[in-house]
């Protein structure tokens, strides 16, 4: 019973978390301003990187918790840099 519990939660997880991801698509491509196109981009890496965890978890292979960190490291330094795009016009001074 608890295992079944565990694979199923999992698995509306996943469902969710994709749906989710439908809806910062959605912001990314009907965002009246680049700060909202941002913010879904922001929320788009951020749902990939827990679906690639959930996935990780249902398979127990550590292949995904790898290119999670990755997404998240990668995701973060982007969000820095189109901040500052936005604010200055340019990346590097």
């Amino acid at each position: 019973m608890n295992e079944l519990f565990i694979i199923w939660s999992i698995l509306v997880s996943q469902i969710l978390i994709g749906l989710a991801m439908g809806c910062a698509l959605f912001r990314i491509a009907r965002g009246p301003r680049a700060q909202d196109r941002i913010l879904g981009l922001d929320a788009l890496y951020i749902n990939a990187m827990l679906l690639l965890l959930t996935f990780g978890i249902r398979t127990a292979n550590s292949i995904y918790f790898e290119a999670a960190l990755i997404i998240a490291l990668l995701g973060f330094v982007s969000s820095i840099a189109f901040a500052k795009f936005l604010m200055r016009g340019e990346v590097i001074e």
